[in-house]
């Protein structure tokens, strides 16, 4: 399984030089999420990496809609799990931050809100075939990991389905949901450093 893993690796078209920079990074993101989140699976791992890449974009398209469905989810819940804030995919473009920080009166919501919508200026475009490639030099390392991450190759197929499609985006596995309850939006890097980050506890 890891030669075959890494033979696909190897025979995408990785520049020598970049290739071992790409890997850890990879390898550190998807060993973060799995401490985490051990309970992951690649549907959870594949979220995390097209988020580094596509932002919130697909879910603030209709920013009244974004901000009504954001209110029922606030109302919809009382318990808060997980970090304040997490890095999404290789590169952190991006950042999980957790919906707790407007329930716990932290950051006020329209704030919060602002700063998600105005995320979506730090999308770098990428077309669903380029975003393919790199997804698959993303599995390949994920697969070498030797994860034993369960359903693999029927997740593996989805998204591969899903992809040839032209359809980027992913959710989270049933068992991640009921494992942990996510709530969270995702948050430009640049913009929560300077804008949210500063408004929460040290």
């Amino acid at each position: 399984m890891l030669l075959a893993c890494m033979s696909l690796l190897f025979g995408l078209h990785i520049s020598a030089e970049g290739k071992k920079g790409f890997e850890d990074a990879v390898r550190l993101a998807v060993s973060r999420q799995m401490d985490a989140y051990p309970k992951s699976t690649l549907k959870d791992l594949y979220k995390n990496f097209f988020q580094d890449k596509f932002g919130p974009g697909h879910i603030i398209s209709d920013t009244t809609g974004a901000g009504n469905y954001l209110r029922r989810e606030l109302a919809s819940y009382t318990q808060t799990e997980g970090a304040l804030a997490e890095p999404t995919g290789w590169e952190g473009s991006f950042l999980r931050v957790n919906l707790s920080v407007i329930k716990n009166n932290q950051v006020p919501y329209d704030v919060f809100f602002d700063a998600f919508v105005r995320s979506v200026n730090g999308i770098r475009p990428v077309t669903v075939l380029e975003w393919q490639k790199e997804w698959h030099q993303i599995e390949a390392i994920i697969c070498s990991m030797n994860l034993s991450l369960p359903d693999y190759e029927s997740d593996k197929a989805e998204i591969e389905t899903r992809l040839n499609n032209g359809e980027y985006v992913g959710h989270h596995s049933k068992v991640f949901e009921d494992s942990y309850s996510p709530h969270y939006r995702i948050i430009s890097r640049d913009i929560f450093e300077k804008e949210i980050q500063p408004l929460l506890p040290h």
